[in-house]
């Protein structure tokens, strides 16, 4: 019988995969009236769909929050940057807000995801998709030829995406130097400002990260996917306006941050031992950002510093303000004040942070109904964070545990990511399951052979003993 994520659903109180997309009636009612109403559009909008913006999102997707056009201006460039517009589509207090408030994010699992909002909208009439008139609030940003960002405004527009693109196509066509003239840019703009930001300490982690697929026998595997270039370059973008959205809340006195405090000090000291330990070359006054920006994601000693890199991202939070800014608005991974703004189809917080940034820019006040949400919303997101998470660790897991069902005893060859006095962690070579293994001595960053102790379907767990 084919393995399937019903139990998992359940313990997590999430719907059937058929049932996903169920919401209460009143939530799908208010959805379809929405829908209606936004695709007839206002006349004293902006319109500038002669903007030639392009989508980039895994294939098929259709809750298309982003989309972009980017400029060469001088030495520097230009960054117009279109996201889905749900503030003024959205009524405050209404049951489509209210469902939204419940949910927090789109929730993905391997069989389906269970989505912030009714399909009518978040794969409709309020996505960005390639052809369609839709509203968006618009940034654009000027960003030196030193990756500094200059000028940042945002306003509500009418656009129109030229295209629909997948990260794959993308980077198969930067590899073949023929890449969307929308785009053009991407790579050294991209280039420029994960630079930047490694200056600034950011820690960037390019670990490549399990996900789970189905193959072509509708088998559940576990697979090892690596950051692509276009993955890295795309990201920038949406954490340049991210940034921006920071400063633009900061100096306006009102928003929400998504803050990360520095490294405490006892990680610090684990990161530069186990830099040590693994003979990784640290340049006299090295930062933690600027030896990670150094390593090979293919070596095993890579490997295993980055995974203990992890522990330097600890104590995520939501800081909402109105009035005083937050003691501590920086966020660590990043290396700067940062907000979620570009992604508010899939995470509520987004649409709020738009709004306040509108009226900054617009120079008219924060709505009421964004202002009297800034104090609950980290509650909310931390829980839905908390949620997603879960899902996304425990579906890993259980699959884990199908791909090595029955094989007990037999030894595999893995990596040893990280070493304690009892054992580690490892990751098999393949399949790439990350498990426990015992045995004292195990070789932090070198490789090993190790024996299948136990795979547990209903702890989700894998372990391993060192052969």
């Amino acid at each position: 019988m084919p393995h399937d994520f019903a139990a998992l659903r359940a313990e997590l109180e999430l719907p059937p995969p058929g049932e996903s997309d169920r919401f209460p009636d009143d939530v799908l009612a208010e959805a379809r009236a929405i829908a209606a109403r936004v695709l007839v559009h206002d006349p004293d909008v902006e319109d500038a769909t002669s903007i030639p913006f392009v989508t980039i999102d895994p294939p098929g997707a259709r809750d298309l929050d982003q989309a972009m056009f980017l400029e060469r201006v001088g030495d520097g460039f230009r960054v117009h940057y279109a996201i889905a517009d749900l503030g003024t589509a959205i009524p405050p207090g209404g049951a489509v807000d209210v469902e939204a408030r419940q949910r927090g994010q789109t929730i993905y699992l391997p069989d389906g995801r269970v989505p912030l909002h009714p399909a009518e909208l978040s794969e409709g009439a309020l996505s960005l998709l390639a052809g369609q008139v839709r509203s968006a609030a618009v940034w654009t940003i000027d960003v030196d030829a030193a990756g500094e960002a200059g000028d940042v405004s945002v306003r509500r527009a009418l656009v129109r995406s030229v295209a629909q693109l997948d990260y794959d196509g993308v980077q198969a066509s930067f590899d073949a130097g023929d890449p969307h003239p929308s785009v053009e840019a991407l790579g050294d703009l991209g280039r420029l400002r994960l630079s930047l930001r490694v200056s600034l300490g950011a820690i960037e982690i390019a670990l490549p990260e399990q996900e789970v697929v189905r193959d072509p026998a509708a088998e559940w595997k576990v697979r090892m996917r690596r950051r692509t270039d276009v993955d890295a370059w795309n990201a920038e973008i949406s954490l340049l306006t991210g940034m921006a959205a920071a400063q633009l809340m900061l100096t306006a006195g009102v928003g929400l941050l998504r803050t990360l405090p520095p490294a405490d000090p006892e990680a610090l000291a684990a990161f530069w031992a186990t830099a040590r330990t693994l003979g990784i070359v640290v340049p006299d006054a090295a930062t933690p950002a600027q030896v990670l920006a150094t390593l090979d994601p293919d070596q095993p000693a890579a490997i295993a510093l980055m995974r203990e890199a992890t522990r330097l991202l600890r104590g995520a939070g939501y800081e909402g303000f109105d009035g005083a800014p937050p003691e501590q608005p920086m966020h660590a991974g990043i290396g700067a004040p940062y907000a979620h703004v570009t992604a508010p189809l899939r995470r509520l917080v987004d649409r709020f942070g738009a709004e306040v940034c509108l009226a900054i820019c617009a120079g008219t006040e924060v709505p009421t109904w964004v202002r009297d949400a800034l104090p609950d919303l980290g509650q909310i997101m931390a829980a839905s964070d908390q949620r997603a998470s879960a899902a996304d660790r425990a579906a890993i897991d259980l699959v884990e545990v199908w791909e090595l069902a029955g094989r007990v005893g037999e030894t595999f060859e893995a990596v040893v990511i990280r070493a304690d006095d009892d054992g580690g962690e490892i990751v098999l070579t393949h399949p790439p399951v990350v498990a426990r293994c015992s045995g004292a001595g195990l070789p932090e960053g070198g490789r090993v052979t190790v024996v299948l102790a136990e795979a547990d379907e209903q702890q989700r767990l894998v372990s391993f003993t060192r052969a």
